[in-house]
């Protein structure tokens, strides 16, 4: 577990726990404890379903554990009030969810529903590579990478601390994820904000990565600076995982 005694934490998993509702006995996530340091990109990695996206879930509480403790900036998620939690927290998926309307629409609903400042519509277009001119057409008809860039900019609005991707780059072609990977850590530069990022693409987690974590099986098998992580892996899971070779715990 990352432990900076020195460094403010933004995210803490404590002993976080949660039930698989469909097979008795079972976990989606089991004893997950880690911290995540205010101004750091931390990287998860691991198999599919191994809980990694519902690690995320926790910390704006689309979803809540059912043991353990999820705090963010030192207090508990439950206690928080939920819209003030969700506009220090964002999240943003794989597939970047359009609503039926205009990309002004989408852009400026957050803010709304937040009762925040809207911005300029046309200076945030501008910051995450958009046309302005694309503002009044309708949003579904977005390229894919342009659908995250827009996502990513809906989310900006209400300008949180702590930005949660899961798999943002995961469905677009090399180029765009790559574009998409440029915006992210440029956004990250400017405002200095927490990232939580989950990803599939092992040198994406390399590259961006102040940390990285191993989730598998629903617990965390590996926590450690990201250089480390890949490099001098402690653990032998993470060897094998890191080789491809991974087969799932035996116990």
């Amino acid at each position: 577990m990352i432990n900076k005694s020195s460094e403010e934490m933004a995210i803490q998993f404590k002993d976080v726990s949660l039930n698989n509702p469909h097979k008795e006995h079972t976990y989606i996530l089991h004893n997950v404890s880690a911290s995540v340091p205010k101004g750091k990109v931390v990287t998860i990695v691991g198999p599919s379903g191994s809980g990694k996206s519902t690690l995320l879930s926790l910390c704006n509480l689309l979803i809540t554990p059912d043991a353990g403790e999820v705090l963010v900036y030192s207090t508990e998620v439950r206690k928080w009030n939920v819209q003030k939690l969700r506009r220090q927290v964002g999240l943003a998926f794989q597939t970047a969810a359009m609503l039926p309307g205009t990309i002004l629409y989408n852009l400026t609903l957050s803010s709304c529903l937040h009762k925040t400042d809207q911005g300029n519509p046309e200076e945030m277009m501008d910051y995450v590579g958009l046309p302005r001119e694309l503002l009044d057409r309708e949003a579904e008809d977005l390229s894919g990478g342009q659908k995250q860039r827009l996502s990513l900019a809906r989310m900006l609005v209400t300008n949180p601390s702590i930005m949660l991707l899961d798999e943002i780059t995961s469905a677009l072609d090399l180029s765009a994820a790559k574009e998409i990977e440029k915006l992210i850590m440029k956004i990250h530069q400017d405002s200095g904000n927490t990232i939580l990022w989950v990803t599939h693409d092992l040198a994406q987690a390399q590259r961006v990565g102040d940390y990285t974590w191993l989730i598998a099986d629903g617990q965390l098998v590996e926590s450690a600076e990201t250089d480390q992580f890949f490099h001098q892996p402690e653990h032998e899971e993470t060897q094998l995982f890191l080789k491809g070779e991974w087969q799932g715990r035996t116990s």
